[in-house]
């Protein structure tokens, strides 16, 4: 048996407790979910594979019809319809009976029956309507379980119909003692403003309290509300630069809890969404471009950890610099920051400097010549995607100057390619740089 089917097996138990005895750290020999596992990476072919999902579901079927089934029983038979959904076989049967076990089984078989709720259904689904009852007494629940549970199947699901129902309930847990209940609460909110945005415009207020909530968790899950506001109206928001910038200040000073730290980097994905809001709020605005100079200039400084996630937060902090009101000393770093990106002899590091540049050049072409004999040299480079991307750039900075050393490329490149799709856009450049720089 493979490594990855005995980890699953010894991890469902933890997850749904289905081992029939307490305390144990792997799936029971008996157990029909384990044995099920067991038989499918058993079999050779996928005709097999079919055969014994079907009499899995005949059986499921039959015992979820069944009256005398407990919901202990009940909770492990959706666990089995779940793993045959997953295996892309449906199991419409089973929908209904995942609801009541939502309604009315304990705290643990509501949470299976939750889970499969939010795997079986979309949104626009007839029976999750049935589901709204359930939700609201949830909500209202003094058990901090059922109202997470709750909480968490309202932002990954619910009819955009019925949200008034919950919002007041939902508005509520912004002011909860517990920090998951409000941090559950945002993404709940944000779940809204994606589906129904004019439904929750009253609230941006408690949006704004929830920026400053002691809890990092609570602060970080606003700034999705926040980067999907800012995009539609910057102007709106220009006042809370200074709060986010204090906050990229605190992040990239390492003062969040250590649980933040990914590979020693503090809060990276955190970092990532500021930068992306400042990108926002500066462009085009000196005044506001000012206020986040230095915590940009830090953000370079201290990204310099060899690893995947830094490389994201020195691509967002380059797009960030030459987005907003141009600074020459920070240009100057994040010039030499792409150079390096694009010397890498690593092919991802490559094409984060190549497509960094392609976005350097949608603000000013100027700004890539300095590099132009380097993204020459990458059309060399056996990677053609990193071939395409290189094309790409030099098309975007040909200029008067540059178009015969250009050109002379490009059909030196078309000479050897094999590639019908980039040969064809070649050709198109070609011809349309011929156009534009005519030799006289």
């Amino acid at each position: 048996m493979s490594d990855v089917v005995e980890k699953t097996l010894t991890a469902l138990p933890g997850l749904l407790s289905l081992d029939s005895q307490p305390g144990s750290t792997k799936l029971s020999s008996s157990s029909k979910l384990g044995n099920l596992i067991r038989g499918i990476t058993e079999l050779t072919s996928k005709h097999e594979e079919e055969k014994l999902i079907q009499l899995e579901l005949t059986s499921i079927k039959e015992q979820v019809s069944s009256p005398n089934t407990s919901m202990r029983q009940m909770k492990e038979l959706m666990v089995r319809a779940i793993y045959c959904e997953m295996l892309g076989y449906e199991s419409s049967f089973s929908y209904i009976h995942a609801i009541k076990l939502a309604q009315q089984g304990t705290a643990l078989e509501k949470r299976v029956g939750y889970l499969a709720v939010s795997l079986f259904l979309n949104e626009s689904h007839e029976l999750l309507l049935l589901l709204v009852n359930t939700v609201l007494k949830d909500l209202q629940s003094t058990n901090l379980i059922e109202v997470c549970m709750a909480l968490t199947v309202v932002s990954q699901m619910f009819p955009k119909d019925m949200i008034p129902a919950i919002l007041p309930l939902v508005e509520e847990k912004l002011n909860h003692p517990k920090e998951i209940i409000r941090r559950k609460a945002v993404l709940a909110l944000y779940k809204f403003y994606l589906i129904a945005p004019n439904q929750v415009q009253h609230i941006h207020n408690k949006f704004r309290k929830a920026l400053c909530d002691k809890d990092p968790g609570v602060m970080t899950a606003s700034l999705h509300i926040y980067l999907q506001l800012i995009e539609e109206n910057p102007e709106g928001y220009k006042d809370l630069t200074t709060s986010f910038v204090t906050i990229l200040k605190q992040v990239v000073g390492g003062k969040l809890p250590m649980d933040f730290n990914y590979h020693s980097v503090p809060a990276p994905w955190l970092q990532i969404q500021l930068l992306r809001i400042l990108c926002l709020l500066g462009k085009n605005d000196q005044s506001t471009s000012e206020i986040m100079y230095e915590v940009l200039d830090e953000s370079l400084r201290r990204a310099e950890i060899n690893h995947n996630i830094t490389y994201a937060i020195l691509f967002e902090c380059v797009k960030c610099i030459y987005t907003i009101h141009p600074k020459s000393e920070l240009l100057e770093k994040a010039a030499k920051c792409i150079g390096n990106f694009v010397l890498s002899p690593k092919i991802n590091l490559k094409y984060l400097g190549l497509k960094a540049l392609t976005y350097v050049v949608q603000q000013d072409p100027k700004l890539a010549l300095q590099h132009q004999m380097t993204i020459i040299e990458c059309l060399d480079h056996p990677d053609l995607i990193i071939k395409r991307e290189t094309l790409e750039l030099l098309f975007r900075i040909t200029n008067a100057q540059n178009v015969t050393v250009i050109v002379d490329k490009m059909l030196e490149f078309l000479r050897v390619n094999k590639d019908d799709y980039t040969t064809i856009d070649l050709v198109g450049k070609v011809a349309e740089l011929a156009e534009k720089y005519p030799l006289m």
